[in-house]
């Protein structure tokens, strides 16, 4: 039997714009389907997909470039996304390259905000479930089991993440450039996830004011509220009581926006000395873009706060380069490895 084939298929926050991702991402309840419908085809050996804001991309083995090929269409018709298109904005590499990106990605070096930790977990949490799909084998679990430790190595041996830049702490610089004092705000995280939580907690460690957590399941709401010390508030009852906070966190996978244009000019007629903080750290987004031409309402978005971030990086030029030469080294090793267990190319 032949090697199989090592590749890498995707899209990132590089060459494709916030409203072609919100496209792309694969929705918590379509991710199982895909999966599935992606280790079933022929040839498709091993598989894990990465599936966050900044990026949709597909890990693997298998035994021909045409397996990678149906893939490609695969995705594109599971998304109805135009296959011209999505060629434009992909990138794909086999080999050694595959390797190198994996690991470029879970040290936090291909980014938005370069050195972010949470990326890291992210790319855990794709492995593990491939692990429990039971799509994963020989390959992508030792390359996977290597790319964790060789990111924690640039980590502890590079200053990549000093200084730590986050979209939490991003979003809270802003807050306090509007507010000035956070004492008085009170903070409306829509959502109960991971990444909301981590805003969440970082208004908190900034003495932001009350904290409200509104979850389309209310039993979510109430357990996030409880670890943070905060209130839940039923979502029927969000858009009513919109207009009582200051900051408004969307986190939510909902497929469509949650707050709309109408909700928000409603919320900001009840504050109109009052300005109206937007966060919106969703895809698709759960702001709807309109609402930042409002007045004495401030919108951004994930794109919008990557680009404050980039501000805050020449500190850490030296430490890329570093960081990069690390990577370079320790995929060259892993990819010999690999190479030689598999008695032959897997490119």
């Amino acid at each position: 039997m032949s090697s199989p084939v090592l590749f890498l298929l995707g899209a990132s926050h590089h060459k494709t714009p916030l409203e072609l991702r919100e496209k792309l991402a694969l929705s918590p309840e379509r991710l199982p389907a895909f999966h599935q419908a992606a280790a079933a085809l022929p040839g498709m050996r091993e598989i894990a997909v990465l599936n966050t804001c900044n990026r949709v991309e597909f890990y693997g083995t298998a035994e021909s470039g045409d397996t990678v090929h149906r893939l490609r269409e695969t995705f594109c018709a599971f998304q109805d996304f135009p296959a011209d298109a999505f060629a434009t904005i992909s990138h794909q590499a086999g080999g050694l390259p595959a390797i190198e990106h994996l690991l470029t990605v879970a040290s936090g070096l291909d980014s938005q905000m370069l050195g972010e930790t949470e990326i890291l977990g992210q790319v855990k949490d794709a492995y593990a479930d491939a692990q429990t799909r039971g799509t994963t084998g020989p390959v992508l679990n030792r390359v996977f089991q290597k790319a964790f430790q060789h990111a924690k190595y640039v980590r502890t041996h590079t200053a990549i993440n000093a200084g730590h830049i986050s979209v939490a702490n991003v979003a809270v610089d802003l807050a306090l450039k509007i507010f000035g004092d956070l004492a008085s705000t009170r903070i409306l995280l829509l959502g109960a996830g991971d990444i909301g939580e981590k805003t969440a907690k970082a208004f908190q460690s900034s003495c932001a004011g009350s904290l409200t957590v509104a979850s389309r399941t209310l039993g979510r709401a109430m357990e996030l509220a409880t670890t943070l010390n905060a209130t839940a508030l039923p979502w029927e009852h969000m858009t009513t009581h919109l207009g009582e906070y200051s900051i408004v966190v969307g986190s939510t996978a909902a497929p469509d926006v949650v707050v709309t244009l109408a909700d928000a000019a409603a919320a900001i007629k009840k504050r109109p000395a009052d300005p109206l903080f937007f966060i919106d750290l969703a895809l698709p987004r759960d702001i709807d873009a309109a609402v930042a031409k409002l007045d004495n309402v401030f919108l951004y978005n994930l794109d919008d706060l990557a680009k404050i971030a980039e501000a805050n990086l020449a500190a850490r030029t030296g430490e890329v380069v570093q960081a990069r030469k690390i990577v370079s080294e320790k995929s060259a090793a892993l990819w010999k490895q690999i190479e030689s267990q598999a008695g032959g190319s897997l490119e």
